[in-house]
């Protein structure tokens, strides 16, 4: 049996979704249909009715759907592009994906939906497009995970930027009356579709809405829109859950001044920055001034230390969660990854400029591509499967120690001594970084590399202090703790009440603790 296949073998503690009923707001927690209490954990089908440049390896030229559109065309022409999409659709997200996520551990995806697969320019549907929402709808039921509809890039665009799809790069949802009518339409034709379906956990109105300047100038008519949208739903289906996000790719909620919905929770999104309760403060104070329950909708894209410690805070403050993407191409941030053909480096180039290959090659790069996206055939990244759910994390920095404070996290004698401005601050533990000044945000990375020296962030430790890392398993007896240089460290490790401690037996400086193959030589 090969490593891979023993790392599918394993299997978490089930959190399968029940559809005994439609998941709802109790206070600012989250429920099934049973009453049980949630704590969702689930992953976001990102590319699959919305492309988006980055996944694909393509920058400027090929960000947006409808310039990856007009890429393909150009190289393979267009009835080879059409017939490309219908293949792609059917294959990029397949039912062995929706098993295999389920298998890992999660219990929901969040389905990212660009409008023009699912409604004309008039407003009409496009049955094409709602099938797909209903295939995949049946396939998590069989595999018991919850979907999260998610209007990703709404008529006329909610961002004006390339993830939404606006046709103009502007938010136009919000300038012109036909794209609102037709949002308003959209939601109208997926609640009466949905009402009754308890596999669809809830309705995300619109996502990031509103980024830089626009978060000011519109905040007023996002408002109006999200009170429109509700009382259109409402009309038809008053079961499902309502999930709004804030402005600024959903990290502003100034809006969020009443509860619109009784039945609603509110979404924020986190990428690239501290992972400390100070960084969520704002979205916590919200919960507990509404009384409503907050999600975090999306985050990733970064490393497996920022992963491990992300999620185990919003766990530590009762936050579901959703990791960006499920899949891309080439990468180190997802857990599947799907190899480049031979020759795609040249449609990269091709997206700037003259194209880099015949017709005829570009045919066969594409179908090549259609075949590597395939789950079965990606690579597959248990380490951030194991990093997201702390089920035997890979590595865990010393930055990663529990967030329940002094005496329950950490027990440190310099604490209240030194700290980096920004990270960690309220926990008041000495971290410094590895080497010299260090970055101003070491957190500031997408490709899932290591960290250089001068984004290490380290832990100073003296004999008797200690720190608790929390984790759903892990062998202890596999558990190394290493300095910056990676030599190994006198500490103890053993087992904690919510995983384990590493206690310095000497005067030490802790980078992180690493899990190590036991049968290793």
């Amino acid at each position: 049996m090969t490593i891979q296949q023993q790392q599918l073998d394993r299997r978490f503690a089930a959190r399968p979704a029940h559809f005994d009923g439609f998941v709802r707001a109790r206070g600012t927690a989250l429920v099934d249909g049973g009453g049980r209490e949630l704590l969702l954990r689930g992953v976001g089908l990102g590319n699959w009715m919305l492309p988006e440049g980055y996944m694909w390896g393509f920058g400027p030229g090929a960000e947006s759907p409808r310039e990856i559109e007009a890429l393909v065309s150009r190289l393979i022409g267009e009835d080879a592009a059409a017939s490309f999409w219908t293949t792609f659709r059917k294959g990029f997200i397949a039912e062995a994906d929706i098993e295999r996520i389920a298998a890992s551990g999660f219990d929901h995806v969040r389905l990212p939906i660009n409008s023009r697969l699912i409604q004309t320019d008039a407003g009409e549907p496009i049955d094409a497009g709602l099938r797909l929402i209903d295939r995949l709808i049946e396939w998590c039921r069989i595999h018991r995970l919850w979907v999260l509809l998610d209007l990703h890039g709404a008529p006329g665009g909610q961002t004006g930027t390339n993830i939404d799809d606006s046709p103009n790069n502007k938010p136009e949802l919000f300038m012109e009356p036909r794209h609102r009518a037709n949002t308003l339409r959209l939601w109208r034709t997926l609640a009466e579709r949905y009402a009754d379906e308890t596999v669809v956990l809830g309705y995300d109105l619109l996502n990031e809405p509103l980024p830089n300047e626009w978060q000011h100038r519109y905040a007023v008519e996002l408002v109006d829109l999200y009170r429109e949208l509700t009382a259109e739903i409402r009309a038809v289906d008053p079961n499902h859950l309502i999930v709004y996000e804030g402005t600024h790719w959903a990290t502003n909620w100034d809006i969020f001044t009443e509860v619109w919905d009784d039945n609603s929770a509110l979404q924020f999104h986190k990428y690239w920055s501290s992972p400390d309760t100070a960084s969520i403060a704002r979205f916590l104070e919200v919960r507990d001034r509404l009384q409503l329950p907050i999600y975090m909708g999306e985050g990733g894209e970064n490393t497996l230390e920022w992963l491990y410690t992300a999620f185990r805070l919003y766990e530590t403050h009762g936050i579901g969660w959703n990791f960006w993407p499920w899949k891309k191409i080439d990468t180190r941030t997802s857990p599947a990854s799907i190899d480049a053909p031979g020759g795609w480096e040249r449609v990269v180039a091709s997206a700037s400029g003259t194209p880099g290959l015949s017709r005829e090659e570009a045919q066969l790069v594409f179908a090549q591509l259609l075949e590597n996206m395939r789950i079965e055939n990606c690579r597959w990244r248990h380490d951030i499967i194991a990093a997201l759910l702390g089920d035997e994390p890979p590595v865990m920095p010393a930055w990663g120690f529990g967030f329940r404070g002094l005496g329950e996290s950490h027990d440190v004698a310099a604490a209240g001594g030194r700290t980096l401005p920004g990270i960690r601050e309220e926990d008041q533990v000495p971290l410094r970084f590895a080497s010299g000044a260090g970055m101003p945000n070491p957190f500031e990375q997408t490709s899932g590399r290591e960290y250089r020296t001068d984004e290490t962030v380290v832990v100073d430790l003296e004999p008797g202090d200690w720190l608790e890392y929390e984790l759903f398993s892990a062998r202890i007896a596999a558990a190394r703790a290493l300095g910056p240089d990676g030599e190994e460290l006198p500490v103890r490790v053993e087992r904690s009440l919510r995983g384990l401690r590493v206690t310095a037996t000497a005067p030490v400086t802790l980078a992180k603790i690493v899990m190590v193959d036991d049968e290793a030589p």
